[in-house]
Formats: structure tokens, C-alpha cells, sequence
């Protein structure tokens, strides 16, 4: 106890272990969710299923480690919703970039990162992109997670004359992820820790008799890391076609972190006059999870909302965060619970193949993030058209790189015209200019 005392100044930080403990549970919980998801998001991209499942896993607990013991913060770090959709569908299946280069443009984000923290352009970047943009892209992020969670579940398919269309609410994949719907919204409406999770396993407890899931067990050995360890190909990343990806996983991993930094110290009492102590240590610990991760074999990771959960019941140092972090590695040796519960069901030979069970939590995490429209001022069409083409491009194009640069060259032709060029910033103009000529000369 006296070693966590000096290590973690639980007295001074108004806590004690045992209720640090409680919170690092308690995030776990509400986070979970991200191991069953994760695999069956990468695996779209032709990734294998159970390395991706133990990259998570490792990634996790090592991102969150270092949050624990460099900056001493309550804050959990782990594969990003929606950067791992932007990974998946907008780079690997929506421009045909091979998983492995896509994975050395997480790694050079990540290096980029932790390069850029001594000479303020991360500061300057965050400036440069208006707040209505920034709003734009988290809400378009969300369209994207649900849209793809509804075509998971089977309550959306496509359909030729209208691309998609209502699917049948008579099949069994479907009764599935309405009743984990259900399920999630009801437990959160009611408060209760780890909905998403629980939500999960409900679909699960469903799908098990519809025969949609067979029993495989629920602990194991680990599955073997070896399709994904390593497999990164940086010099792949490191051409001119790349350099609007790795810019987009930079600015999204930028946003998340220092918003979700800032949002849960805040909740924690952390903040100091306005800014937050070591922040440059928890930024690291981002980056640093990010560039392992993409060697272990997985998407961006970044600083968890869901940290809140925890710092809720209580925890407000680093050892909260360690708590979570061994969790997750322990979590490696339930991999037939995983696979059982994140794996895919073709309903018909050759068919879609659907994931009814983790389907919920992505419509949810979608429902979540499109709150940001709120802060948006669609008044002023300057504002308000760049950030709805941000905002629908995502879905609809299947790519987040669409949807910013759609905005962000609308954001700066309207300024411009509307003879308020000053209120956008220099940056913007570059970015303006490089998805330009990006269009003009990078795209058939």
C-alpha cells in the first residue's frame, strides 16, 4: 500500500486503492466493448481476426499503462471508434491501400505525434480547423459508425433502385441486434455502467438459440500475433497518395486525445487554471500506444470518453488506469468468448455477412458522437454548408477523408467569397489546396 501511496499520491489526490480499484473496474466495463468490435471492424479490411483481437488487447494495456505511469491519470487508451472505420472502409476497401501500408500511416501518424510536441504545430493545427469543421467531423464520424452498424445488423440493405433500403424485421439477425438495441438503450437511459457491454451480451444470449452463434468456450490460449506483428509497411505509406491519409489519422488522433483529455480532467478536478498538468506525458503515452499498436496490428489508438465511467466512481490517479490495463491483457485468454461473440454470420451461402451481435454499439457510439451538431451555426452558411457536406460525405462515400476535405475546401471557397478570407487560417488554405490538387491529379 505505502508503494502505491508514493507511486501514485493517493492521499493527496483524495482517494484511496481499494475505491482506485472499483474505478478501474468500472471503466473496463464501459469499454469492453471495444474487444469484440475491433477484430470484426479490422477483419473487414482482410486482417485476421484473433491477431487483431490480442493487438487490441496489448495495445490497450500498454497505451494505458503508460497513461497510468507517465502522466498518473485516470484515462484508459484503446483502439478508436471511428478511426479503426476510417482504417477499414475509407482506406483499405474504399481506396484499395493494402492493410499493411495502411498500418505504417497509423505508425508515421503516431511518430508525427510525438515528433511535433516540442514545436506547437499540433496547437497550431487544432486553431487552424474552425470549431463548426470540428464539430462536422465527429458528427459525420457517427453517421458513419451507425450507417455501418445498421448494414451489420440487417436492418439496412441495399437496394438498386434507392442504394439502400429497410431490411427484413422478420429475420433472426435482425431480432438479434434490435433486442441488444433495446437492451443498450434501455441500460443507459437507466444509468447503468457498461450498457454497451451488456447490450452485447443480450444479443448474444439471443443469437445462441436462433443458431447465429455456436458455443466455442470461453477461455483459451491466446490466438497467435504473428499475422499482424510487424507487418506494417512504413515505406508503403510514404507516398504522395498516403500523405491525406496519414494527415487525417494525425488530426483525428490530435482531436480525440486533447478533447478527451480535457473533457474527463475536468470531471476529475485535474485542470489547473485552465490547462492540464503534464498533458505533453498523456499526449505521449497517446502516441507511443499508437505507434505500438500499429506494429502489433491495429488502428489508432487514442484517450477513451468512457474514462469518465471511472473517474464517476471515484478514481483520480494513475492507478485507475492500471487497473484497467491488466484487465485488458487478461481479457487475451478469453479469445474463443471473443471470436464466438465478435465473428461474422452469412445468413445464406455467399451471402452478406452480417454481425448482428456487436452491430448495437456501433448505432449507439453513433448516436452519441452526432450530439456535436448542437454547437454547429447553421444560420451562417459559411458555417453551416461546410459542416453538413463534412457531416454526409462520410456516410455516404464511405470515407472520412472525403468528408473533411469536402469542408474544408467549402469551408475556405465560401469564407473566401463571402469577402471573409481573415477568418480562415493560413493552414486551412493549405489543406485547401493540397485536397484540390489531390483531386485533380491523385484520383482516376
Amino acid at each position: 500500500m505505502r508503494v502505491l501511496e508514493r507511486r501514485f499520491q493517493l492521499s493527496e489526490h483524495g482517494t484511496r486503492a481499494g475505491r482506485e480499484v472499483f474505478a478501474g473496474l468500472t471503466t473496463f466495463l464501459t469499454m469492453a466493448y471495444i474487444v469484440f468490435v475491433q477484430p470484426a471492424v479490422l477483419s473487414a479490411a482482410g486482417m485476421d481476426f484473433g491477431a487483431v483481437m490480442v493487438a487490441t488487447c496489448l495495445s490497450t494495456a500498454i497505451a494505458t499503462a503508460l497513461m497510468a505511469l507517465l502522466a498518473n491519470y485516470p484515462i484508459a487508451v484503446a483502439p478508436a471508434m471511428g478511426h479503426n472505420f476510417f482504417f477499414a472502409y475509407s482506406v483499405v476497401v474504399g481506396m484499395k491501400v493494402p492493410w499493411q501500408v495502411a498500418l505504417g500511416a497509423v505508425a508515421i501518424a503516431g511518430l508525427a505525434f510525438v515528433l511535433t510536441a516540442g514545436i506547437g504545430l499540433r496547437e497550431r493545427v487544432i486553431t487552424a480547423i474552425p470549431s463548426s469543421l470540428k464539430h462536422a467531423i465527429a458528427a459525420g464520424i457517427g453517421l458513419l459508425i451507425a450507417m455501418v452498424g445498421l448494414q451489420w445488423s440487417g436492418l439496412v440493405v441495399a437496394s438498386p433502385g434507392t442504394l439502400v433500403t429497410l431490411g427484413s424485421l422478420h429475420s433472426a439477425p435482425v431480432a438479434v441486434a434490435l433486442t441488444g438495441l433495446a437492451v443498450t438503450a434501455g441500460l443507459m437511459a437507466r444509468g447503468v455502467t457498461g450498457a454497451l457491454l451488456w447490450g452485447i451480451l443480450a444479443s448474444a444470449a439471443v443469437a445462441m438459440p436462433l443458431g447465429i452463434l455456436r458455443y466455442q468456450g470461453i477461455a483459451g490460449v491466446p490466438p497467435s500475433l504473428a499475422p499482424t506483428f510487424m507487418q506494417l509497411d512504413v515505406a508503403g505509406a510514404l507516398t504522395p497518395g498516403m500523405v491525406p491519409v496519414v494527415l487525417v489519422f494525425f488530426f483525428l488522433a490530435l482531436f480525440d486525445s486533447i478533447g478527451t483529455l480535457v473533457a474527463v480532467g475536468e470531471q476529475a478536478g485535474l485542470m489547473k487554471d485552465g490547462s492540464l498538468p503534464r498533458a505533453k506525458q498523456a499526449l505521449l503515452a497517446d502516441a507511443v500506444g499508437t505507434v505500438v499498436g500499429a506494429g502489433l496490428g491495429t488502428s489508432t489508438v487514442t484517450a477513451y470518453i468512457e474514462s469518465g465511467a471511472g473517474v464517476a466512481s471515484g478514481g483520480r490517479t494513475g492507478l485507475t488506469a492500471l487497473v484497467t490495463a491488466g484487465l485488458f491483457l487478461a481479457t487475451i485468454f478469453v479469445s474463443p468468448l471473443v471470436r464466438m461473440i465478435g465473428g461474422g454470420y452469412a445468413p445464406t451461402p455467399g451471402g452478406l455477412t452480417l454481425y448482428p451481435v456487436v452491430a448495437p454499439p456501433l448505432i449507439i457510439v453513433g448516436a452519441m458522437i452526432i450530439g456535436t451538431v448542437r454547437d454547429i451555426d447553421w444560420r451562417d452558411p459559411t458555417e453551416g454548408i461546410p459542416a453538413f457536406l463534412t457531416m454526409v460525405m462520410m456516410p455516404l462515400a464511405v470515407s472520412i477523408t472525403e468528408g473533411v476535405a469536402f469542408g474544408v475546401v467549402a469551408y475556405t471557397v465560401l469564407k473566401t467569397v463571402a469577402g471573409r478570407g481573415r477568418q480562415v487560417h493560413p493552414l486551412l488554405y493549405v489543406f485547401a489546396l493540397l485536397f484540390v490538387l489531390r483531386y485533380a491529379f491523385l484520383r482516376s
